[in-house]
């Protein structure tokens, strides 16, 4: 008899013990792998031996809170953090985002959009989401490969989330055509979710960096003012 591969591995960083253990059952019911970790420093130790899909983070932490452990995580590893917050204030979205997380879901969260949103980062981290041509990429000095999911730009390899990648992909692949914020959602989200304005905002200002692209002048990713984002086709 065949054994079920699991839909996707978890680890919950999350100190509300009944919350954490009614999450990870239901999540269990849905052939999730999920291992709970109750503080930060136990968490961060889980990812790292766990080497799970996805990752979901509570902001609101004893120890240290979210917003210093996705940091700390995200300079040791790649995989999607989803921030659970009670907070739905913009600023701690925005905060989330800058701090390195791709997604973000508010308490109380019904049990079915966070499969959701765990379900449509897992798709992205196995490459199984985002641009679906599998041709590599080369314009300017930007070279992509996405059946490898590497971005090389002047010669050196970009360390993307997997956000970021399918972000640049998309964009790129579409060099010279302007994108606005809602389509660029849709072509690397899919159906996963509403993402507020800002949220794009901050992972365009994320591949800047990692592209060396001058913010006030950007040469690559250029902003259109009250439209959205267009990769420059002579770049």
């Amino acid at each position: 008899m065949a054994v079920e591969r699991c839909a996707a591995s978890i680890v919950y960083i999350e100190d509300d013990e009944r919350l954490a253990r009614l999450t990870a059952r239901y999540l269990e019911s849905h052939n999730m792998r999920v291992t709970v970790a109750a503080g930060a420093r136990e968490g961060i130790a889980c990812v790292l031996r766990e080497r799970p899909d996805v990752i979901l983070l509570d902001l609101l932490l004893p120890e240290i809170d979210g917003f210093e452990v996705c940091q700390k995580l995200r300079a040791r590893v790649d995989t999607p953090i989803i921030m659970v917050t009670a907070r739905g204030e913009e600023t701690d979205r925005v905060l989330a985002l800058e701090g390195g997380a791709d997604d973000y879901i508010t308490k109380p969260f019904s049990a079915r959009e966070l499969l959701a949103h765990i379900r449509a980062q897992a798709r992205r981290a196995r490459g199984l989401a985002g641009p679906t041509s599998e041709r590599r990429l080369v314009t300017g000095p930007l070279i992509i490969e996405p059946a490898a999911r590497r971005a090389i730009f002047d010669g050196v390899e970009l360390s993307l989330t997997t956000y970021e990648f399918d972000l640049l992909h998309t964009l790129a692949a579409r060099a010279g055509r302007v994108l606005t914020r809602e389509q660029l959602v849709d072509l690397v989200l899919g159906s996963a979710g509403e993402a507020f304005d800002r949220s794009i905002d901050v992972h365009i200002s994320h591949l800047r960096r990692k592209l060396g692209d001058e913010p006030r002048s950007p040469r690559l990713i250029k902003t259109v003012r009250g439209i959205g984002y267009v990769f420059a086709d002579d770049a």
